[in-house]
Parts: C-alpha cells; sequence; structure tokens
C-alpha cells in the first residue's frame, strides 16, 4: 500500500513538532543524512510541548497509515499532513519518532525490515525472501510465518497471488556486446528489442478483473483503461487466468510508428477514461509467470515464451510480443545487427535471456572465474488442495528444476556456475542481460561536466551526496548551466570518497563547498542540499539527450525559453587530465542534439523531457 506522501510533509512535521526552523533542520540533514536519524535529533532538542502526548498504540499507528494511503482527490495532501503531524507529535522520545519517520518513508522502512528478518530468521532466510518476492505483503507473510514456521510450505501459502504483484526479475548490466557473448558462451539465448516505454505486470483473474502494475509494484491500472478493455480479446481459447509482463509502448496507430518514454510520460496518471487519451499505447509481452493456477517460474525461457505466444492473440499496434532473434555466442554478427535494428527503431538497446535449463559448462577461453551468479531461490512444492485448471498446450510442461544438495567444498575453478532460465523475482542475474546504447560507448557519445550540487542519498546512502547535479559551460557567459541529476555507476567506494571530498562539516571548515547557490550557476529546479565549489570534471555517458523545461544547458540554441538535458546518465569516470574550463559547452551539447535529431524520424523529433527518464538505479 502506497502511502503518497513526499518528504515535504515529513520535514513540515518535524518543524512543527519539535519546534525547529528551516535552518536547524537543514543542520541536522547534513550531519546524520538517514531521516529517522534526523527525527531522533530533532526530538531530543524540542523543549517542551503544547498539549500532552497521545500514547501511541500498534493498532493506532496502523489506521493512521491505512488513512493516509487512501486519502485521494482534493484535499488529501492536507488530510494526510494532518495524520503525518499527529503521529510525530504522539511519538515519545527519540526512538519512536525515528521508526514512525522510517514507516513512513516507506522505501527505507521496507529495506531495513528485510535485513531484520534476514537476521531473526536467518535459517531459513532465502525462503523468506523467496516468498516475499512472489508475495511482497507482509500482512500475509507474518502470519502464515506466526502458523507454520520456517517450511517450504511457505512458498504455497505465500506465493504468486492474482492482483498481488510479484518483484521483478532484472538483467545484470554488461559493457558490451563482446562481454554479453562471452558471459552465454556455448548455451542458447534470445536477444530482445529493449523498448522505449514502461514495464508493465498484467494480472487477470478468472472472473476478468484486471489489475496493471508498475515495475515499481505500484497499481496503474487507472492510467491504462484501453489496456484493461484489451484484455478479453487477447486471451486465446482455454486461458482463465494470467500473470503477464511487458512493455507498454506509446504508439502511433495509423502508422505502428513507436514513439519514446517521454511521450509516454505525457499520458495522464488516473482517471483516465477511454474517450479522453489522446497518446495510444501498444503492449509488447514478453513473459508469462502464471496460467490458469498455475505459476510458471519453474519453467525455462523458451517454455514460457512458447505458452504466451501460442495462447494469446496478436492486435495489430495494440497488443504484440517483443521482436527477438534466437541465436548462440557464434552468432556474433547477427546478433550485431539486431542490435543495430534495435537501435535504429529508438530502443534502449536490447535484454538478453537464456532460453534452456542446461548443465553447468566449461569456462570460456581465458576466463579466470567462474561467474558470479546468484544461486536460485528456493522452488515451491504443488499446494495439492489449490485447484488448477489445466489447458490444452503445445508440449507438456517441463520437470522444474531438482532441489540443489547442501552446498559442497568449492571444486577447481574449471567449470562456471550454471544458468537456469527460470523467472527468479527480486534477483539481478546472469541468465538475463542488458545492453544499452549508453552502456556501449562505441555506440553513443559521453561530455565531461562539472558536478555543481547534490542532494541527501535515500536509504543505505543517506550518509552520502546522491543524486548528483551536473553541469556544462557556456563559453558565452561563462556560466555552468544545468543540465541532469546523476545516480547511477557510482560505487560505495567512490560515495564514500567522493562524501569525503564534497564536506561542508569539515573539521577544518568547509571543503570543496559553497554556503549559498553561486550568481554564475544558472538551474531553476528544487534546491540541492549542497553546492559545489566547481572544481573536477566527470565523464557521463547518455541514452538521449532531451529537451527539458527545468534545465537550462543550452538554453537558446535549440529553443528560446528551454534548455536540454540527458536521459538516463550515467557515471564513467573522472577526468583527472582535464581542468573545469576544459568540460563541454552548452555549443557541443547543442551540437550532439542536431546530429542526433538529424537522424530521428521526423516525427519523434523535438520532444520533451525531465530529462532521467524512469531511472532504474542500476548501481544497485
Amino acid at each position: 500500500m502506497e502511502l503518497g506522501l513526499g518528504g515535504s510533509a515529513i520535514s513540515k512535521a518535524l518543524k512543527q513538532a519539535c519546534g525547529l526552523d528551516n535552518r536547524t533542520l537543514k543542520e541536522l540533514y547534513n550531519k546524520v543524512g538517514d531521516p529517522g536519524d534526523v527525527a531522533f535529533e530533532a526530538k531530543k532538542k524540542q523543549s517542551f510541548t503544547l498539549r500532552k502526548p497521545k500514547p501511541l498504540t500498534i493498532r493506532g499507528v496502523f489506521e493512521s497509515l491505512v488513512k493516509i494511503a487512501k486519502a485521494q482527490g482534493q484535499g488529501s495532501g492536507d488530510v494526510k499532513q494532518r495524520f503525518v503531524d499527529r503521529l510525530l507529535q504522539d511519538a515519545r522520545g527519540g526512538e519512536g519518532s525515528r521508526y514512525i519517520v522510517r514507516t513512513l518513508c516507506q522505501h527505507d522502512l521496507a529495506k531495513v525490515k528485510k535485513e531484520e528478518l534476514a537476521e531473526v530468521w536467518a535459517r531459513g532466510e532465502e525462503l523468506v525472501k523467496a516468498s516475499y518476492a512472489r508475495h511482497p505483503d507482509y500482512n500475509d507473510l507474518i502470519p502464515v510465518l506466526l502458523e507454520i514456521g520456517i517450511s517450504e510450505e511457505l512458498l504455497v501459502r505465500c506465493g504468486l497471488t492474482l492482483h498481488i504483484p510479484l518483484r521483478p526479475m532484472l538483467g545484470s548490466i554488461t559493457r558490451d556486446l563482446t562481454e554479453m557473448l562471452t558471459k552465454l558462451q556455448g548455451r542458447d539465448f534470445a536477444c530482445e528489442y529493449k523498448y522505449d516505454g514502461q514495464r508493465a505486470q498484467v494480472h487477470c483473474d478468472p472472473n476478468g478483473k484486471v489489475s496493471i502494475f508498475s515495475r515499481h509494484l505500484e497499481l496503474m491500472t487507472d492510467k491504462y483503461p484501453d489496456l484493461v478493455a484489451l484484455v478479453p480479446s487477447i486471451r486465446g481459447d482455454g486461458v482463465e487466468s494470467f500473470i503477464m509482463e511487458g512493455e507498454v509502448v506509446a504508439v502511433d496507430r495509423a502508422t505502428g510508428e513507436l514513439k519514446n518514454f517521454q511521450t509516454l510520460t505525457n499520458r495522464a496518471r488516473k482517471d483516465v477514461a477511454i474517450g479522453s487519451i489522446t497518446i495510444d499505447v501498444c503492449l509488447f509481452a514478453f513473459d508469462l509467470m502464471y496460467l490458469n493456477g498455475q505459476s510458471l517460474l519453474d519453467q525455462s525461457f523458451r517454455r514460457r515464451r512458447d505458452l504466451l505466444r501460442s495462447l494469446f492473440v496478436e492486435k495489430p499496434h495494440h497488443f504484440t510480443w517483443v521482436k527477438s532473434l534466437d541465436a548462440t555466442s557464434h552468432d556474433s554478427e547477427a546478433v550485431l545487427e539486431f542490435f543495430k535494428s534495435a537501435l535504429d527503431t529508438k530502443c534502449e538497446g536490447i535484454m538478453v535471456k537464456t532460453l534452456d535449463n542446461i548443465a553447468d559448462l566449461p569456462p570460456p577461453n581465458d576466463e579466470p572465474d567462474p561467474s558470479d551468479a546468484e544461486p536460485p531461490t528456493p522452488k515451491p512444492k504443488t499446494n495439492p488442495t489449490q485447484p488448477k485448471t489445466t489447458i490444452s498446450a503445445p508440449a507438456p510442461m517441463e520437470p522444474a528444476p531438482q532441489p540443489q544438495p547442501p552446498p559442497l567444498p568449492a571444486p577447481p575453478k574449471s567449470r562456471r556456475k550454471p544458468l537456469l532460465a527460470t523467472y527468479e523475482p527480486d534477483k539481478r542475474l546472469d541468465s538475463w542481460l542488458k545492453v544499452k546504447k549508453d552502456y556501449n560507448t562505441a555506440a553513443s557519445d559521453t561530455l565531461d561536466l562539472i558536478p555543481i550540487a547534490a542532494w541527501h542519498g535515500q536509504g543505505r546512502k543517506a550518509k552520502w551526496w546522491s543524486p548528483i547535479l551536473l553541469a556544462v559551460r557556456n563559453d558565452a557567459t561563462g556560466c555552468l548551466e544545468a543540465v541532469c541529476k546523476c545516480m547511477s555507476g557510482f560505487t560505495d567506494a567512490f560515495y564514500k570518497a567522493n562524501r569525503a571530498f564534497y564536506d561542508p562539516d569539515g573539521a577544518e571548515g568547509a571543503r570543496n563547498t559553497v554556503g549559498r547557490k553561486p550568481g554564475w550557476i544558472e538551474y531553476e529546479g528544487g534546491v540541492p542540499d549542497v553546492w559545489f565549489e566547481p572544481c573536477e570534471v566527470w565523464e557521463v555517458a547518455f541514452a538521449d539527450i532531451t529537451i527539458s523545461p527545468t534545465y537550462t544547458a543550452a538554453i537558446g540554441l535549440v529553443r528560446e525559453d528551454k534548455g536540454l538535458s540527458l536521459r538516463f546518465p550515467r557515471f564513467l569516470r573522472k577526468r583527472e587530465d582535464k581542468g573545469v574550463e576544459e568540460a563541454s559547452s552548452s555549443e557541443f551539447l547543442a551540437g550532439l542534439w542536431r546530429k542526433q535529431e538529424a537522424k530521428a524520424p521526423a516525427e519523434k523529433r523535438g520532444l520533451e523531457g525531465d530529462g532521467e527518464g524512469e531511472g532504474e538505479d542500476e548501481e544497485e
């Protein structure tokens, strides 16, 4: 359940409950970073209260959270704010405030809770993680754990469930096609277009009810009523219920031409009426995880794909399959041509997926170590009490991979770990690889940018700077013009060193930071938590350049009142050989944009966006 709260609501409540001003609150954020720890410190500074706090109870807090989540429509922001204010006013002491705030910051809470569960139930850590990945709802998971404890039955009782989204499987990043072909040497794999859209998980039950979820498990059924109406016509004979995954892409109905993600973001998000839709979409399906009461997670990707394509009905420009190519590592030329065709079609790149469950293989030549792929999660047993509806299918179901025996001492490094083609929720494995044009520097340009500001990170990054605001030079004015926020490509070691390098609270005074926005920096977005002294140049890769109403880079060079920004910016390295005066200029950026537009189809030119795209947190 999403609370729909922003950081400003929590900050406002802290100021009101603890009697803080903006300056004091900002100092606390700079000191400790984590919102829960900020609340702890703020409560300690509280000297008096206007009324006696009402003791908090688990039931009372839960009911308040439900009311916050359900508040909708006009005035809902004020309603949410009142509940947040009351919770923090009634919280007793620093510890109570800390955990109220961490509860309100759901992203941080989910991370903390998973780690705590892993500690408490260390014996069944993998079982708990696997169950939560399939059924991410603690309201269901915890009562079952209390009833049956840690056992394989957990994966049956809290397994795949219609209208509760499972956490999606993720692809590992590869630098280029060569690395991908090396990882998959000796295996059959499928290359698929990675469309420039929004990943969607579609659920349909036997009564025809449809739910659609985003890759972040957010319910977005109301956003796509046209897809909901489409479902009855794509279900083939015998298909009663399913969970399908695909990419929703903006499309021109008349020509079938695909539009980019920025076009899709201009579509309304809530209460969309079919008659008012101005941006049409097509669902490109690529996986089938559940069919007629049966989980397909244990089946190979080849088998899941065969069921998907044989039991569902294509509708041109409405519903179809991702374009794909089956290949092996010996088909490098065909794979390269497929990759180029994906880029020519304005896709982000390609996804590469292992097709079959096969035994471990000898390592490729010159490969020193086996791959570091995670082991498969435990597989659920069949629930004999669960009714199942079977259908006629092209071939019998494959047997599930057999449970692995307890780990033995590591053998000599002469073989690679097996890459199973099963669907592994909430895991990033080498059985799925992505090759995107912004990772493949040979296929795209890079820019040398100047870091000028940053915000406090969230969750485990709370003590570091993330995201970081980057800028180009304007040779004509001498100003630095903001071009994007970057939070991808960094390692933990980099984050730690970067926080020490840009330190506003150093023992000997501020280091490489300034107290306020310099007059020669041009940026009209939100206020960063810290401004940097411009002293470094970073090389950054990116997917596309978009016109932006927020960023000022190259403003006046392509549009009079709008600048340019980078989509999916990714840090590559520090350019220690360059000074800030050698960083990329706004003229150079505008030239890259013109070159990009010259290659783009006419109907896709000049599209606008906010610059960062969906943001995949790929460094995680």
